[in-house]
């Protein structure tokens, strides 16, 4: 009795781990199931909004007057970004250094605004809705007016040192006073008339009587 006793629990115990391990095999695959499907919702996610980044960038870039192509490639694009805001190329090397990189953000988000004639509050979206404001600024009116919002142009509205540099007319001509009329030529006056003496008489005067 002991022994069928011993043999049955042995048994029921087989029973009970192959069913743990069953469950627990199939929990495990509806876990990786499941991170599986957020990875690639997540992997969709972000290639939506590196799109839309290359597209908000590039048209910045021709509105700039920089060629669109520059906005896909990685490091190139933001040496573009520095030379429109006005700073220099080597401003790059500072966003690796932890902490600075955040200052220099800010800078060039703020210089970014102020080249486009934005204030601080268009500063702060692009700090914190970054995409949101890269559109907005893609596609409103807002016109390059310069790096950091300062033409090198003297006297030229809308000018800059590097990238856009407006049309320049022809200089301002002086102020001609509009023709008079037509009227038609007076014609000369007639010349004058030589003196002719009067013709002598043909008879002679008659004596007086």
């Amino acid at each position: 009795m002991q022994s069928v006793s011993r043999d049955n629990a042995a048994q029921y115990k087989g029973v009970g781990m192959y069913t743990y391990s069953s469950s627990s095999s199939g929990l495990d695959a509806g876990q990786a199931a499941g991170m599986a499907a957020f990875a690639g919702i997540w992997s969709l996610f972000m290639l939506v909004v590196i799109v839309i980044a290359i597209v908000a960038l590039w048209r910045i870039f021709t509105k700039a007057g920089e060629a669109g192509w520059k906005a896909i490639i990685p490091i190139y694009n933001t040496i573009i970004l520095l030379k429109i805001v006005g700073r220099p190329w080597w401003w790059i090397l500072l966003f690796l250094i932890p902490l600075v990189n955040i200052v220099v953000m800010i800078i060039v988000y703020n210089d970014l605004s102020k080249s486009f004639g934005h204030g601080v509050g268009f500063t702060v979206g692009l700090i914190f809705l970054n995409i949101i404001f890269f559109l907005i600024l893609a596609f409103d009116s807002s016109r390059y007016i310069g790096p950091g919002g300062h033409s090198a142009y003297a006297g030229i509205p809308g000018g800059s040192g590097s990238g856009y540099v407006p049309p320049v007319g022809p200089p301002a001509q002086p102020y001609v006073p509009p023709a008079p009329p037509y009227a038609p030529p007076t014609p000369p006056a007639a010349p004058p008339q030589p003196y002719t003496p009067p013709a002598p008489p043909t008879q002679p005067p008659t004596p007086p009587v």
